[in-house]
């Protein structure tokens, strides 16, 4: 408790140090804007002096050191007007300066950008002088945007990369509880094997035990597939018909009559490379699914069809039905429409079939109030 306490601590002093860190580069950044701001500030006021200067000068005025102010200024552009009409421009293209209403345009920023300033050089008679942004400032100006795209981008990232590991540690815990599920299951299973022989050996009905039989195996293919979570699965050639109607011919003895089971497929076989223990798990879910959805009544097909490379099983209820927004989120951890339930099944059945067989899952098509059909799509084997 104490470690768990001393490490969320840790870590919030680790956000709050960044954020404080983030806060004087941005804090640095704007101060240096303001600085080099009023420096060109400055520096429009000795060229506006220097433009009065030249303007009064006379014939025995020396004119170098305002000329000199002009040659200096290479980066900051400036629009001097009289009576609301361009003069003079200084560091602007001359593109903008010979299309009048471009100029006209340039003008308007630069008067957004800064004050003008107001260059009496007689009295009564005033130009003013507009002047925008140097391209240093501009660029000083853009640079807190750009730092916090990338802070933004970099905060992404560390979350992403702790998602993940949340996610992967919780796999792995999904993972260890399922195999000491199939653990604990395992001890009892084995009691009702030995229950089982003494039955037999009383001359119980033989009708009973064979049923009993028959849910103990189905007991250890549960153990089976439980200890199989977070393991890669050995893939057989198999004739997926027959593993198929295995399961289905299963499922069908254990539901109530008030659903009607039918089965349609190729007499001949068809195979491919799966594990049968997780293929039949595969089959039971989508079975199981469909019949919640029909509330225990209607009718459930199965349907396997071919093709020159896959086999496609069509598994059909005449249930409620998924809305087509739910197309995709229904193999979603989590998802379910179920009061009860943790929304497993379907997000099991699609990491069965995309990352152990190679193969697809869809919704191939749902209406509402009517029925749904979900496909699986393998590829056969050579």
């Amino acid at each position: 408790m104490q470690f768990s306490e001393r490490k969320n601590t840790t870590r919030w002093i680790i956000i709050f140090a960044s954020f404080l860190i983030i806060s004087l580069i941005l804090w640095n950044t704007y101060t240096f804007f303001q600085i080099f701001k009023n420096e060109e500030r400055l520096k429009m006021n000795l060229w506006a002096n220097a433009q009065k200067t030249l303007i009064n000068a006379g014939e025995n005025t020396d004119v170098e050191l305002p000329l000199q102010i002009f040659s200096n200024n290479t980066s900051i552009p400036i629009i001097l007007t009289e009576h609301d009409s361009i003069i003079n421009t200084v560091n602007i293209d001359e593109t903008i300066v010979k299309n009048k209403e471009k100029a006209a345009a340039f003008l308007h920023d630069l008067k957004n950008e800064n004050d003008p300033i107001v260059i009496e050089y007689v009295p009564g008679k005033f130009q003013k002088l507009y002047y925008g942004n140097s391209a240093l400032l501009n660029k000083l100006k853009y640079y807190p945007i750009a730092l916090l795209l990338i802070i933004v981008l970099f905060a992404a990232l560390v979350y992403y990369f702790y998602r993940s590991t949340k996610i992967a540690t919780q796999n792995k815990l999904w993972a260890g509880m399922a195999k000491e599920t199939a653990h604990q299951i395992g001890t009892p299973l084995s009691s009702l094997i030995g229950w089982v022989e003494i039955l037999k050996a009383d001359n119980v009905e033989e009708s009973i035990t064979l049923e009993i039989e028959k849910d103990i195996e189905r007991l250890q293919t549960i153990t089976e597939r439980f200890s199989k979570i977070g393991s890669e699965p050995v893939l057989e050639n198999k004739d997926i018909v027959e593993e198929t109607l295995q399961s289905y011919n299963y499922l069908q003895s254990r539901f109530s009559k008030q659903i009607e089971f039918t089965f349609e497929s190729a007499s001949s076989p068809i195979f491919v490379m799966l594990n049968p223990t997780l293929h039949s798990w595969t089959i039971e879910n989508l079975v199981k699914n469909a019949i919640d959805a029909m509330k225990g009544r209607g009718k459930l097909s199965l349907h396997i069809e071919q093709d020159s490379e896959s086999v496609k099983i069509n598994v059909s209820d005449t249930g409620n039905g998924i809305h087509k927004t739910h197309f995709k989120t229904v193999f979603e951890p989590g998802f379910t429409t179920k009061k009860r339930g943790w929304g497993l099944g379907l997000s099991l059945t699609r990491r069965i079939v995309e990352e152990y067989h190679k193969g697809k899952i869809k919704v191939l098509c749902s209406e509402m109030g009517k029925g749904t059909t979900m496909q699986l799509i393998y590829k056969k084997s050579s």
